[in-house]
């Protein structure tokens, strides 16, 4: 099963078939990440802290 390389959480296949490059198995940041977010292509860090 696929890992988010930022937090370590696991993604479903499907999340990481569709956010990641074709030679990528893991995502770079997930849905779970407290810290960073996607923005575009790139990753950035999140101007305000997320709540769960």
């Amino acid at each position: 099963m696929p890992t988010c390389q930022n937090c370590g959480a696991f993604v479903t296949s499907a999340y990481a078939r569709v956010f990641t490059p074709r030679d990528e198995d893991d995502p770079r940041v997930c849905p779970e990440c407290p810290d960073k977010i996607r923005d575009g292509a790139d990753v950035r860090t999140a101007r305000s802290t997320r709540n769960a």
